[in-house]
């Protein structure tokens, strides 16, 4: 068993992705049973409304990690200022993901949208709710390791990284028991290739983003 399910590949989701994160009603407690997140019951070709500037603006959404739940990116600056941007909304949407997962919300709901696009988005979407669904989320620390940035012209590049979760524990969302007693595995290592695009704001968004849980390369 692992501690962290990897995010699934776009690929193998179904139509059942048009989802709603309406589970995600804890922490700030604003979150409407009705409320999903814009692009999740989208496909490909289809796109985000025009409507949502305010979830397009340039200057990013904060993003409070809860006691007890952390990431850790490792390798610091590269030198490049390009790269330490892609990488830096990389993080920013790691922290996101996390939050939404862990916390919830209305405002874990706007980081998503402002960090995530198309592909990327249905993915996170149905991610997070797979924690919901299984009545679960986690503590601990994720390490993020071997991050690489590739640019495919101005505004398109590659990332690849992986994470290391080892150091995360099921947690159980009814009961607050943490589950300290699963074994290390190779599937609490995974490797991703992000693929993002940088926006009319400037923001660099995941637009599609491919997982492989138990990653020889990560461990």
């Amino acid at each position: 068993m692992n501690r962290r399910p990897a995010l699934l590949a776009v690929a193998a989701l179904t139509t059942a992705a048009a989802l709603s994160l309406s589970a995600c009603g804890g922490g700030d407690g604003d979150s409407k049973g009705d409320e999903k997140i814009e692009g999740a019951g989208s496909t490909a070709s289809e796109k985000a409304s025009p409507s949502a500037s305010a979830d397009e603006r340039s200057d990013r959404p904060k993003v409070d990690m809860p006691k007890g739940v952390s990431n850790v990116f490792e390798g610091g600056a590269t030198g490049d200022a390009k790269k330490d941007a892609v990488l830096a909304d990389n993080a920013r949407n790691l922290d996101a993901i996390d939050v939404a997962i862990t916390v919830g919300g209305k405002s874990s709901q706007k980081a998503l949208k402002f960090y995530n696009k198309g592909k990327a988005l249905i993915a996170t979407a149905s991610y997070i709710q797979g924690y919901y669904d299984d009545g679960k989320s986690y503590v601990g620390a994720t390490r993020y390791y071997d991050r690489q940035v590739t640019f495919h012209g101005v505004s398109e590049a590659t990332v690849t990284y992986c994470a290391d979760a080892t150091k995360t524990y099921p947690k159980d969302r009814k009961t607050g028991k943490v589950d300290r007693s699963i074994p290390e595995s190779a599937n609490d290592y995974t490797f991703f290739n992000e693929r993002l695009k940088k926006n009319a704001k400037g923001v660099w968004q995941s637009v599609d983003v491919l997982s492989e849980t138990g990653a020889k390369k990560c461990m």
